[in-house]
């Protein structure tokens, strides 16, 4: 994937990353898969708001990583993860940035989940 493009947040595409005061827990199947006081929330152009959870606040034991992969010119190559508790609904319901780009290398190694792959994402 050395071939991808490499872009610079700015004024037609901003990105801005910011600490998390509230607590963040992220729920499947009445389980609790993350808890978090330390998620950064990544704003991105006009896509909904992220969080970034730490890798030692996710409980990891709950995910599997696959092979799926893929590339955003802003931020990097994103790694992915299934949660089998949810079945194919959580399959690649995780996503991680290991080596982002420089312009958001706060979020290295963090965890962010799709919303509609769990049952809550929710600020506490």
């Amino acid at each position: 994937m050395s071939d991808n493009q490499i872009k610079i947040p700015g004024p037609d595409h901003p990105i801005s990353i910011d600490r998390n005061t509230a607590r963040v827990v992220v729920m499947l199947d009445g389980r609790i898969i993350a808890d978090t006081r330390d998620a950064l929330t990544l704003r991105e152009a006009s896509y909904p708001p992220v969080q970034y959870i730490p890798r030692e606040d996710v409980d990891m034991s709950l995910l599997q990583r696959t092979d799926h992969a893929s590339h955003c010119p802003y931020k990097g190559e994103a790694s992915y993860y299934s949660i089998p508790l949810g079945g194919e609904r959580s399959r690649n319901a995780v996503w991680t940035y290991e080596n982002p780009h420089a312009a958001v290398a706060e979020i290295k190694g963090r965890l962010a989940f799709y919303p509609e792959r769990v049952d809550m994402i929710g600020e506490l």
